[in-house]
């Protein structure tokens, strides 16, 4: 029954994505901060950096699971969970290079 089920298949890629969003909020905060105090920002600046930080995070997060969801069927490890933290801030680069898997290709 839980081979049917859609969530159960993709859960090692929705743990790792929520995680690596997770651990990507506290660093757009740092980077917000140091960002902003190199262009002699305020505190509008840092909240503006930050915001575009998490956007740019959370997209990547979406086009990632959109991208490659449905190729991950291994457990959840540490490794796992740097890669898809790593995947989330470099995902332009990984897209650009087709380093994203495409549908129906095995990368």
């Amino acid at each position: 029954m839980r081979s049917n089920d859609p969530l159960w298949r993709l859960r090692h890629a929705l743990a790792g994505v929520v995680l690596a969003l997770l651990l990507s909020v506290p660093v757009a905060a740092l980077l917000g901060r140091v960002l902003a105090d190199a262009f002699s920002g305020g505190y509008g600046a840092r909240v503006a950096i930050y915001g575009t930080l998490l956007l740019y995070v959370v997209a990547g997060a979406v086009v990632l699971f959109a991208k490659v969801a449905q190729h991950e069927t291994r457990p959840l490890s540490a490794a796992r969970v740097a890669r898809w933290f790593l995947s989330l801030w470099l995902w332009p680069a990984l897209l650009a290079a087709g380093l994203i898997s495409r549908p129906g290709s095995r990368r």
